[in-house]
């Protein structure tokens, strides 16, 4: 068993990113920490390390158990990390999942009158009948 391991070839072997050229890019955008301190593709880790990783709209942390370079089977992908991410951090994403809205991707198209609606009541309550509660 090796003792260190190169960071994109970890986050790609643990199978956090899909392909280690996707890691590598996630590494130089700055969307992986150690220690919040920005590492670059090259950075190797041993294990204890906590591995900070930004997928908007949260951050994972995954504590490294082996630092391996060669891909394994999802099953198998306990042995090699524990995620030790915030629970506060998933009810961030819950959050996001629900107001759809908010997080629109550019290039989607026009939001949908549902849509619409949603943001027109966020942006401005007193369309709505919403400015009664607040006349006190």
């Amino acid at each position: 068993m090796q003792e260190t391991a190169r960071i994109d070839k970890w986050l790609w072997a643990a199978r956090i990113f899909k392909t280690r050229s996707v890691a590598v890019d996630a590494i130089k955008n700055g969307r992986v920490t150690i220690q919040g301190v920005n590492v670059k593709p090259s950075r190797l880790i041993k294990a204890g390390e906590v591995i900070d990783v930004k997928k908007p709209p949260i951050t994972y942390s995954f504590r490294v158990l082996q630092p391996i370079e060669q891909r394994v089977g999802a099953k198998l992908v306990p042995e090699i990390l524990e995620n030790v991410t915030d629970p506060k951090q998933y009810e961030i994403l819950e959050m996001s999942r629900i107001s759809g809205f908010i997080d629109r991707a550019r290039g989607t198209g026009r939001p949908t009158k549902k849509e619409r609606r949603a943001i027109d009541s966020f942006i401005d309550p007193t369309l709505f009948g919403f400015d009664d509660e607040f006349d006190e």
